[in-house]
């Protein structure tokens, strides 16, 4: 018998209180908000309109407009790209809901590819035979702050004359060989959600370098309306619209923030790499993979249990959360993201978004098949990750990193006391 593990009543290895949370508040945060605070408008306004365009500075885009979520900044995307009825957009079989359910929001089709098992993004080689003469749009997501194949995707969409659309909500200053995401394709989205690489607690940004583009997105964004400015609003609704817009005090958090995310992105990319040199040897473990002209921002470092080698493919979900709950008695914060395939989601399933089958019936539409065994790869990956952020971030520090790897290495050393 090893070590005994902390869920066997040994000592955890990471004491409690030791991981701070994300993310770091200072001076400048508390100037910014207050400034918002004080102001004589909270609803859109000044700190909005300059967080606009730092972040498009910071990221290299033409045009951006803030939004009061991600999921709201991807809706815009494919009204800005034309997406509408019975039109099919391609989609990651694994990730974030928002990435699918955005499709349907404008009554068009999610139709799922499997992803690549090394990177968990979306499976450039698989993409082409998903495409049908209604398909309008490719949706690329670079998962967990990793780019995905933009070289691969970028052809295909030109073969075929689809637009791009980038999910890069968790991907702020991930770079596919030395070009920062949200640049490549027809437009893109970004999110300021409390957990991601730029937090602001919740809010997002639409950006691209069309101004058609952006005069449809815009539209969407407030209601139907059309205009360049609040000042000359003449709240006459042209076409559906939605409120996305963000408001003063989180654009000011976003913009004091911003200030920062170079510093948070050098800190992550140094965090991970030290967490996986200090992992490589440990067993049963199956690292981030980063290939080479790809640069990652640290987002989410997601880790696989190989199954096969522990002798529990046949329950691996299950076997999964009784390491992760060992993990967490070490005091690892780790967990799992997403715990379901999006085609195996109740919504796809059912084929039923609206009621009464929409938008699958609607007579504009074509059948799509969700069989969950067309997606191996993607369930392959969702019952055997967990992932973490807050401890490889800043205010942490790599003392933190390390203690990480020591609880990872304690649990999968010891891991027979997990089969008593």
């Amino acid at each position: 018998m090893g070590e005994k593990l902390a869920i066997r009543g040994g000592k955890r290895v990471i004491p409690e209180g030791t991981i701070k949370k994300w993310p770091p508040i200072d001076d400048t945060d508390r100037e910014f908000v207050l400034s918002a605070l004080d102001a004589p408008s909270h609803t859109y306004s000044t700190h909005c309109k300059a967080f606009q365009e730092e972040f498009a500075a910071w990221n290299g885009n033409k045009y951006a407009i803030t939004t009061n979520s991600g999921t709201a900044a991807l809706h815009m995307c494919l009204v800005a790209c034309d997406c509408g009825t019975g039109d099919e957009v391609i989609v990651p079989a694994y990730t974030w809901s928002s990435s699918a359910t955005c499709v349907m929001q404008h009554n068009s089709i999610p139709v799922f590819v499997d992803i690549d098992f090394d990177t968990m993004n979306i499976d450039p080689d698989k993409i082409e035979e998903a495409i049908t003469p209604k398909t309008k749009a490719i949706i690329v997501v670079h998962l967990h702050g990793l780019p995905a194949n933009m070289d691969r995707i970028l052809a295909i969409a030109r073969k075929y004359n689809l637009r791009v659309i980038e999910d890069a909500c968790q991907a702020h200053g991930a770079k596919y060989k030395g070009q920062k995401v949200g640049t490549f394709g027809d437009c893109a989205a970004f999110s300021f959600n409390q957990n991601k690489c730029l937090s602001a607690g919740e809010g997002g940004m639409f950006v691209t370098e069309s101004e058609e583009m952006l005069a449809k997105a815009r539209a969407l964004w407030s209601f139907g309306e059309t205009f360049e400015d609040m000042a000359k609003r003449d709240y006459h609704v042209y076409s559906m619209g939605w409120m996305y817009r963000n408001n003063e005090l989180s654009a000011a958090f976003a913009r004091a923030q911003l200030r920062r995310l170079d510093d948070y992105l050098a800190y992550q990319k140094e965090s991970t790499q030290l967490l996986t040199e200090l992992l490589s040897d440990v067993p049963h473990l199956i690292l981030p993979t980063v290939p080479e002209g790809y640069e990652p921002n640290g987002y989410n470092y997601t880790i696989r249990f190989d199954m096969k080698a522990l002798g529990h493919e046949h329950d691996a979900s299950a076997f999964r959360y009784k390491i992760i709950e060992a993990l967490r008695a070490e005091g690892v914060e780790t967990g799992v993201w997403q715990r379901f395939i999006l085609p195996a989601m109740a919504v796809f399933q059912a084929k039923n978004g609206y009621g009464k089958g929409c938008p699958w019936q609607c007579p504009h539409a074509q059948p799509v098949d969700y069989s969950v065994e067309r997606y191996p790869m993607a369930q392959k990956h969702c019952d055997t990750h967990t992932g973490m952020t807050t401890p490889l971030r800043l205010p942490n520090d790599l003392s933190t990193v390390r203690l990480v790897a020591e609880a990872f290495r304690k649990v999968m050393t010891n891991i027979d006391q997990l089969e008593e």
